[in-house]
């Protein structure tokens, strides 16, 4: 059984895509650990990186040769800072050479270093194959898939036996929310509890605190950037920033200096009704700009979808619970990443396999339950409230124009968000004896719809608004 950790569904890293930039980026690092491990390291002299598929399709529009760049540059995505990233991309492309590693120089010219291959590999949409030639006229290629949210594997150690008794070592493990549910009902505890459980058998209650916190203050810090940076996304497609617009009508003269004093202030001003779905929106709209403009987020499940989850906690924050903690946080966090969880064992969070249900319909369904939880949901209720906000985002389609992770993709951030809601506020009037449709049942339903959509709906920019739109007019 896997075990999924919190922290392995809300990462830390750079936009604008889970799947196609942090997870290739991801993968250039673990590329370099093999030229170590194989002592071929410092033997190398050329490098190549084949792309397929969905990575090769929308590769440009989410940066994914500038993220193998990246990788193989030795940044991390956690830490290097944003504002660095355009220099080294330019120095790599001026001078036609990669500091692999950090450690030493070889030639590398991306235009033909860098290939897109149209092709779909077997085992998943977004693979890539890295190929290395080293001294003694010798070659070496490994071949890896990046399979949403910013995780990679290789086909041969998938379901590698060993690497799944390492971690089931969970008291809890879980697959599905009916196990979940009983964990639950035979402990006497709640959702939160018992992924709380998970955790302390990986880390101290410490190292979940700081992570737990780290995490939230990333999506804070994204919030308040996107809210105060104004000006046109990067692309091509000319996209005005809405956030900062939003922001200045909404907060009037409001005094702070960070984003912690942001928060604070936002707490203290009356909002209304209307207000409130603008807020929301405006926090949803700030961090996906954020992230299409390759700046720090947290995948949410995925960086496309990064917007709903943070969205969502602010809303709480700011509108249901003045009083709220860090307690509140972390536990929102937890009950999210578990939700998320179960749906990629079950499904996928993957919009190259299963179209944007995968990514905001997973994102709004892990909000969802997550509020209903601090709103005094059961964890049937819970369950109940995930159900509600993926259910209706089934079918929904990834047809990102030009490639981009911009339209329509922030917008839908939105829109998951207050799904998010709603479901919630649904479930925790809804009686679980009279709830007709499990959580399982829908996982399910999510997996077979992605299976019987049209390749051309899942993340190739081949369908829909992709091809609805005409760049030209942008």
């Amino acid at each position: 059984m896997e075990c999924i950790s919190v922290f392995d569904m809300l990462k830390i890293g750079v936009g604008p895509s889970s799947s196609h930039t942090l997870g290739p980026w991801r993968a250039a690092e673990q590329f370099l650990k093999e030229l170590r491990e194989r002592l071929i390291f410092n033997k190398v002299y050329h490098l190549r990186i084949d792309l397929y598929g969905s990575l090769s399709l929308t590769g440009v529009g989410h940066a994914t040769d500038l993220a193998v760049m990246l990788g193989l540059s030795g940044a991390d995505p956690e830490y290097v800072p944003v504002e660095d990233i355009s220099n080294i991309i330019t120095r790599i492309k001026e001078s036609q050479t990669l500091h692999l590693g950090g450690e030493m120089y070889i030639n590398f010219i991306p235009e033909t270093d860098i290939v897109f291959n149209k092709n779909f590999l077997p085992f998943h949409a977004n693979g890539m194959t890295f190929t290395v030639e080293y001294e003694g006229g010798d070659s070496y290629e490994s071949t890896f898939y990046s399979i949403g949210g910013g995780f990679v594997v290789k086909e041969e150690s998938a379901h590698n036996p060993e690497n799944d008794e390492i971690k089931s070592s969970f008291p809890f493990p879980i697959e599905k929310a009916t196990e979940l549910l009983a964990y639950c009902k035979q402990e006497e505890k709640s959702i939160s509890e018992i992924v709380y459980e998970n955790e302390k058998s990986l880390r101290t209650e410490e190292e979940i605190h700081n992570e737990l916190l780290r995490v939230w203050n990333t999506m804070l810090e994204c919030m308040y950037i996107g809210c105060h940076t104004e000006g046109v996304l990067p692309g091509g497609l000319n996209v005005r920033r809405r956030a900062y617009d939003m922001h200045v009508k909404l907060k009037g003269e409001l005094p702070y200096n960070t984003p912690v004093e942001w928060l604070g202030t936002i707490r203290k001003t009356k909002v209304y009704f209307r207000q409130i779905l603008k807020w929301v929106s405006c926090f949803a709209l700030a961090v996906n700009e954020v992230n299409a403009s390759l700046g720090r987020v947290v995948t949410a499940p995925t960086n496309g979808s990064s917007g709903v989850i943070p969205a969502v906690l602010m809303y709480y924050l700011v509108i249901e619970n003045h009083k709220a903690s860090d307690k509140e946080i972390k536990q929102f966090l937890m009950v999210a990443g578990e939700i998320g969880s179960i749906f990629k064992k079950g499904a996928t969070i993957s919009a190259a396999m299963g179209g944007c249900q995968a990514e905001i319909g997973v994102s709004s369904a892990m909000a969802a339950g997550a509020l209903c939880e601090l709103m005094g949901g059961t964890p049937e209720q819970v369950m109940i409230a995930a159900e509600i906000a993926m259910e209706h985002h089934l079918g929904l389609t990834c047809d990102p124009i030009g490639g981009l992770v911009q339209v329509p993709c922030i917008e839908r951030n939105t829109m998951g968000a207050i799904k998010a809601i709603n479901a919630a506020e649904l479930a925790l009037d809804t009686d679980p004896k009279n709830a007709k449709v499990p959580l399982d049942k829908v996982v399910n339903t999510m997996w077979e719809t992605a299976k019987d959509m049209n390749t051309k709906y899942k993340e190739t920019s081949e369908g829909g608004l992709a091809v609805a739109v005409n760049l030209s007019d942008c």
